[in-house]
Formats: structure tokens, sequence, C-alpha cells
């Protein structure tokens, strides 16, 4: 992966002067992709006195409504947060160990980061197939989120700052390693258990957790899109046989 490979999400923005500051960190490290999910952001001003010379990564910052539309288009999305329990993620990688998955993979892959105030609600981080967090210590564990931004920053430019950035990406050929989309994944998931739904799972609650286990562990695997095919036709089969048996 190189680090045009790595966009950076912030959900629900509210202080102009952190995306500013966060632009900064992000060109400061060779990043540039910005993506902004429904900002409430009422001085675009500050933004760019915030940025200095980076104001062209906030010019080209893209925007969306929800998460779940500025992540789709990605293999891989990394929710950090500090905050873990039953209906959050129950492992998180810290700074380093995501750039360190995330050099030998292909991408592009996503860094979520939170409001300000709340971080990433439960539903949020289950658009997310890891999550990860900076230790701290636990006396005041809360960072500001510029400052959040430059350590994930410094440790990809760390691991990938010497792929090469520059260097023209060729289009994708046959047989190359290119990982689903979060869209592609998501129907992979729901052909999975719809199928797993005709041998009588989900009498019970329980479907929408193992939907999220599902596309996680497929994420992370990094499937591509024959590879897909593949496991859900293994599915449709055993499937089969396994009415026929019961009939």
């Amino acid at each position: 992966m190189r680090l045009s490979d790595v966009i950076i999400v912030l959900s629900r923005p509210a202080e102009a002067g952190n995306v500013g500051a966060v632009c900064r960190a992000m060109k400061n490290m060779g990043l540039s992709r910005l993506r902004l999910v429904a900002p409430a952001i009422e001085e675009p001003g500050v933004i760019r006195a915030r940025a200095i010379h980076a104001v062209d990564v906030w010019d080209k910052a893209e925007s969306f409504d929800t998460l779940a539309a500025a992540v789709k288009d990605c293999a891989l999305v990394v929710g950090t947060t500090r905050r873990r329990g039953r209906h959050r993620k129950q492992v998180t990688m810290t700074p380093g160990e995501i750039a360190a998955f995330l050099r030998d993979r292909p991408g592009p892959a996503i860094l979520v980061f939170g409001n300000e105030r709340t971080g990433l609600e439960d539903e949020e981080l289950h658009l997310c197939n890891v999550a990860s967090h900076i230790p701290a210590d636990g006396v005041f564990p809360s960072l500001n989120l510029s400052h959040a931004v430059q350590i994930y920053a410094y440790e990809l430019f760390q691991a990938l700052g010497g792929q090469e950035q520059d260097a023209q990406v060729p289009d994708a050929v046959k047989g190359q390693w290119v990982p689903l989309a979060q869209e592609a994944t998501t129907a992979l998931v729901q052909e999975v258990t719809d199928n797993l739904k005709l041998l009588g799972f989900y009498r019970q609650a329980g479907r929408e957790e193992q939907e999220r286990f599902f596309r996680d562990i497929f994420s992370r695997a990094c499937l591509t899109e024959r590879e897909g095919r593949y496991f859900a036709g293994l599915i449709r089969r055993a499937v089969r046989l396994a009415i026929k048996t019961l009939i």
C-alpha cells in the first residue's frame, strides 16, 4: 500500500480549527485524501487559516452525508476509538500495528476519526472492520482530534513513506490482487447469511452480529472478487446438499 491509498475520514467534526490542523498534520506526513461526514462547521475561514500551507488538502476534501457512503468504495475501514465493550470491537491495534498491517496490503484503506466530544458511536464503529486505539495514560486518555491524526499519520509515513508515492499506478490486470470494496463485501455477507438462514439459522436473534463478524473477517482477509464468488458458491452448494439430506 502507498500513502496515496490512505484516506482520512472525519465523522461529524465540529471544530473548524481542528479540521485545519488535521489538514496540516496530513500534509506533514504525505497524506492528501480527506473526507468529511456531516460536518457541523460554520467557519471555513478558520480551517484555511489553521491549515496554513496545507490548504490544498482542504480544497480537495470530499463531503458525505453518511459514514456508510464515505467508506463504501474501500476494502478496509479502520475505526479509531479508545472505548471497548460487548457492542464494540473486542480487539484493537495501536497506530504502529495498523501501519504495519497496512504495509503489505493492496489499497485503498480508510481511517475514521469520530466527533471531538463523543468519538465514534456504536453504529459508526460497526461500519469499520478493525478498531485502533492510541495507548495513553488512563487518568486522561482522550486526545485532541488533530493530535490523534498526527500520530497515525506519522506511523503511516514511517511504514509507507518509502513506497514511491509519486509513481504511476497501473490499471489492474487479470489475476492482480484487488480486494473487494465495502459495498461488495456487504453483498457477499448478505448472500452468505441468506443461505445460512435457509438451514434454520437466525430463528433467534444473532444475524446482525454474525453479519458484522463475516464482514470484518472478509475485509481483513482482503478477499478478491473471484475469491468472494468462490466462497459464496461453496456456501450455496453446502446448503443445497444439507437441504437434500434433510428431505
